[in-house]
């Protein structure tokens, strides 16, 4: 037979044990959590929504990129996208930069594709070498690669897959060899890599994606700039790779 006033003791022991533990738990996930980098506030702004105008100026490197209409776009009613299905990767490069240091968010839809239907935003593009940041509704990872003749894994997170025939939201900040990406307004990415310096800014699929891409905005400090401002840290602790480096896996 229990007695009612030990019972009632256990049971608050175990609450008080489960609650220290989530605190503990919330606490470590707070210290482990990177500051944000930032540029400067006075940073030059570039937007692109498709809407009065279109894509002349562009580079096509790869894939069938075009101005549509189509219904339900985050601004207007247009959207650039890409129906190219038998690319390796599908990329296009917008007109602006070079940049040493950027910031880029869009706004993208993954509307089919079997073998991948990914969406991401290239940056640092020179003579044929970038980096990419990407999510892809068939798989449950958001990853950062570098291209050089061949797609090299540089940090990769575990997300829900972004829905396909929904929009969703990637940004990129990329401050000298530190690196961050946000899916959906969650930062998932803090990486540091040196290998390309500056470049221009683009959009990316892979395989047989076909997805829409919407409110491109790039913050982008030229080289001149770059060398006049600094560049800020939010003020907290800080961290190296908050997603775990895979330097030596190839593409995926």
């Amino acid at each position: 037979m229990h007695h009612p006033a030990m019972s009632r003791r256990r049971f608050l022991r175990t609450a008080l044990a489960t609650l220290g533990a989530f605190s503990v738990r919330r606490r470590r996930e707070a210290l482990a959590a990177p500051p944000e980098i930032k540029l400067p506030d006075s940073s030059p702004v570039e937007t692109f929504d498709f809407e009065s105008k279109g894509i002349e100026g562009w580079t096509t490197v790869a894939g069938q990129w075009a101005v549509e209409d189509m219904a339900g776009t985050p601004s207007g009613k247009k959207a650039l996208v890409q129906r190219g299905t038998k690319n390796e990767f599908n990329v296009i490069v917008a007109p602006p930069g070079p940049y040493t240091d950027v910031d880029v968010s869009v706004k993208f839809k993954p509307i089919s594709g079997r073998e991948d239907a990914s969406g991401g935003i290239v940056f640092r593009f020179n003579d044929g070498k970038y980096y990419v940041v990407r999510a892809n509704a068939l798989e449950g990872n958001f990853r950062l690669y570098s291209y050089d003749r061949g797609r090299r894994q540089l940090a990769s997170a575990s997300v829900k897959a972004p829905a396909l025939g929904q929009w969703h939201t990637v940004r990129v900040v990329a401050l000298g060899d530190h690196m961050q990406a946000w899916l959906d307004g969650t930062l998932y990415l803090d990486h540091h890599d040196s290998r390309f310096r500056s470049g221009r800014v683009g959009l990316w699929t892979k395989a047989d994606s076909i997805t829409a891409f919407d409110d491109l905005t790039i913050r982008g400090l030229r080289q001149a700039a770059h060398e006049s401002q600094r560049w800020t840290l939010a003020p907290s602790m800080t961290a190296r790779n908050m997603a775990v480096p895979h330097e030596g896996n190839r593409m995926t």
